[in-house]
């Protein structure tokens, strides 16, 4: 058996913590005993929650009562110290005792406290938000999504390397095509800093990655592009959007599924192609952003999701490592 890939775990985060983490750490690890699981936390209710139900050769459970608040600040949550679930967590990713990290805690915190302990890669002046969003055709890479509200031609540029390279860790058969998210998809729409990134990637010819100019936010879907960059601000607003929109169709077509004796044998029959529906827009499949331009990974689970989604989020890390994201985006750069 391989080597055991490393997760250095703050379990004090998001909401239902440390429960719904350690239920997502026992449900990823039902399907994946090639994780060990450093978990960061309150010992006294995390140690009660996985006793019996994984070998103890696969988790290791490190003590601290101190945890950031969803409510902190991101400096007060940095001001909380050394010793919260989080910091510790972070740090033993910078020590090297782990490969990788993963909160639901606070995003502002967990973006400033990585920072402060982890350095960036080389030539690259920001990190950025990335997550896996659905599409036609499966899934597409969309950064930055939160994390730098202004960005320059180099900071785009930087996230399409860092982009494809996360794209081709996590399917490692295939070249991805990239796409800067405009308002338009003609070479003069847009504003000079969009446009100026579009003639850099233009020239850059880059081995690593097809550039497919610009897609506009109604195309995002298609599957015809795998990674979408834009700056943070952009790229949130449309996140939110998605969201809110998945929301609205599956809570409308649930009340005309339900409104009257129609609907409801309607959705009797379609019973198979309804819960199929359902899956695809299910977020828990989705969730696990990740912040890249930093030299070790760092994932951001969704605070408000359950524990299929943590899980979920759990082998978005495993695959980030087995893809060996870090290496992928120092070639690419």
């Amino acid at each position: 058996m391989s080597e055991k890939i490393k997760i250095a775990v703050d379990a004090m985060g998001g909401d239902g913590s440390p429960r719904k983490v350690i239920d997502g750490i026992v449900y990823n690890h039902q399907s994946n005993k090639n994780i060990f699981y450093k978990i960061f936390g309150d010992k006294n209710k995390i140690f009660p929650l996985i006793e019996n139900k994984i070998n103890k050769e696969f988790y290791e459970i490190f003590h601290t009562e101190n945890a950031i608040k969803s409510t902190d600040s991101p400096l007060e949550g940095a001001k909380r110290g050394k010793d919260t679930s989080m910091w510790l967590a972070i740090q033993s990713v910078k020590e090297k005792h782990a490969d990788i990290v993963i909160s639901a805690g606070n995003t502002g915190a967990l973006l400033v406290v990585s920072k402060l302990n982890l350095k960036m890669i080389e030539n690259i002046d920001k990190p950025a938000l990335s997550a896996l969003w659905p599409n036609k055709k499966g899934m597409s890479v969309v950064l930055d999504l939160g994390a730098n509200i202004e960005c320059s031609a180099k900071n785009l540029s930087d996230f399409s390397s860092m982009g494809a390279a996360l794209y081709n860790s996590l399917y490692p058969n295939e070249m991805a095509n990239v796409a800067l998210l405009n308002i338009g998809s003609e070479e003069l729409k847009g504003n000079e800093v969009i446009k100026e990134t579009y003639q850099v990637l233009n020239d850059k010819k880059s081995e690593n990655f097809n550039f497919s100019g610009y897609i506009e936010g109604n195309h995002i879907m298609d599957g015809e592009v795998d990674v979408i960059v834009s700056d943070g601000f952009t790229g949130n607003v449309a996140l939110k959007t998605a969201e809110g929109t998945a929301n609205f169709i599956t809570s409308e077509l649930k009340k005309a599924m339900t409104g009257n004796w129609i609907g409801k044998l309607s959705s009797l029959l379609n019973i198979s192609n309804l819960k199929k529906f359902k899956k695809r827009l299910d977020p828990r499949l989705y969730n696990g952003a990740i912040f890249i331009g930093l030299d070790s990974p760092v994932v951001k689970s969704h605070g408000g999701t359950d524990y299929v989604g943590f899980a979920n989020s759990l082998d978005v890390c495993h695959r980030i490592v087995k893809g060996n994201l870090i290496e992928k985006i120092k070639q690419n750069l």
